[in-house]
């Protein structure tokens, strides 16, 4: 029997993390945000209670705005609901009537109504079936796991997941498959384990790494994030804010590289684009590091333990083209 979906907040609560740090950071709230991660809505709810006049909610997984509750039809039309992934919010909020932003808040990565509904495939503790995918279209992780190379799956499980033992881990999944298709959570969970350590108390299952990899390629979320962050620089009105929240070093990596490059002038090239023309920095870094969880929240909610939040403020310089070499994404084959 597959696991029930819960049918509100209430009956599986969502906790945003770093959302009050968040609030502090980009302090006074107004006009008008984008949540280019919606979820279960509680960056944008935490953004209209802070005083944002409307908050227009992106999200590309169809069953997400199923989750907000009573409270977003509450909202009335301070809540603006969109379908569709954040790489295009720029086009998404145009659209709705708001070609200038004053925010836009990024929460990365898989959400935890994700991780609970056994169904979706996203956790190796409920067993389900393998699919991980964000939009419910296209590949899913049963075909990448089954389909792919030998090579490719070991370039996915150490580029996106930073797993020394890929390829011992990805020659193991090519045997497994041979005799039978791959298709529940539990057998890709047992397959991985069996490379790896057992775990001691405290650190994280063995299967972590590599269930975030295979997650990342279904759903290209560097790619998407690499989008996003230039859209966003398009969408955000001069004094506009950007708050990135990651949860892993992969993310965190890009971002910061992105702000660090757009809040530079350039001159004698960036850190990471070599020969830049000198220019006027696109964003300010407010603070100029990541913020991370406080002991009261990681009691609270564990899930915020490897959390960072980075802010910027948006100047009044148009904004322009960035070089992908800025974003230092793996160049992997492409996935058919």
């Amino acid at each position: 029997m597959s696991a029930r979906r819960p049918s509100s907040p209430a009956e599986r609560p969502h906790i945003p993390v770093l959302l009050a740090p968040l609030l502090r950071a980009v302090a006074p709230v107004g006009g008008v945000w984008l949540d280019g991660t919606f979820g279960a809505g509680g960056y944008a709810r935490g953004l209209l209670d802070a005083g944002a006049d409307t908050v227009i909610g992106v999200d590309r997984d169809p069953l997400a705005f199923e989750m907000a509750g009573d409270w977003a039809r509450d909202m009335g039309d301070r809540l603006v609901l969109i379908a569709g992934e954040f790489s295009a919010m720029d086009i998404h909020a145009a659209e709705a009537g708001y070609p200038a932003l004053d925010g836009v808040v990024l929460d990365l990565g898989v959400s935890s109504m994700q991780l609970d509904w056994a169904e979706r495939g996203f956790s190796f503790r409920n067993d389900g079936p393998l699919d991980m995918r964000m939009g419910q279209a296209g590949l899913s992780a049963e075909d990448i796991v089954n389909e792919a190379p030998e090579a490719l799956l070991a370039d996915i499980l150490y580029h996106y997941g930073e797993e020394r033992a890929a390829r011992r881990i990805a020659r193991s999944i090519v045997a497994a498959r041979a005799e039978a298709r791959i298709t529940r959570t539990s057998e890709l969970a047992a397959i991985v384990e069996k490379n790896l350590p057992r775990a001691k108390p405290g650190q994280s299952h063995p299967a972590t790494r590599s269930f975030q990899a295979i997650r990342i390629a279904v759903n290209d979320e560097l790619g998407q994030l690499a989008e996003g962050l230039q859209a966003a620089e398009r969408a955000l009105k001069p004094g506009g804010r950007l708050a990135v929240v990651t949860f892993h070093s992969i993310e965190d990596r890009i971002v910061k590289r992105f702000l660090q490059d757009r809040a530079s002038t350039g001159g004698g090239g960036s850190r990471y684009a070599p020969e830049a023309a000198e220019r006027e920095p696109a964003f300010e870094l407010t603070p100029r590091r990541a913020i991370a969880p406080d002991a009261e929240e990681l009691s609270a909610n564990p899930r915020a333990r490897s959390a960072k939040l980075r802010v910027a403020r948006r100047t009044d310089v148009p904004a322009s083209a960035v070089p992908q070499e800025v974003f230092g994404l793996p160049q992997l084959a492409e996935i058919t």
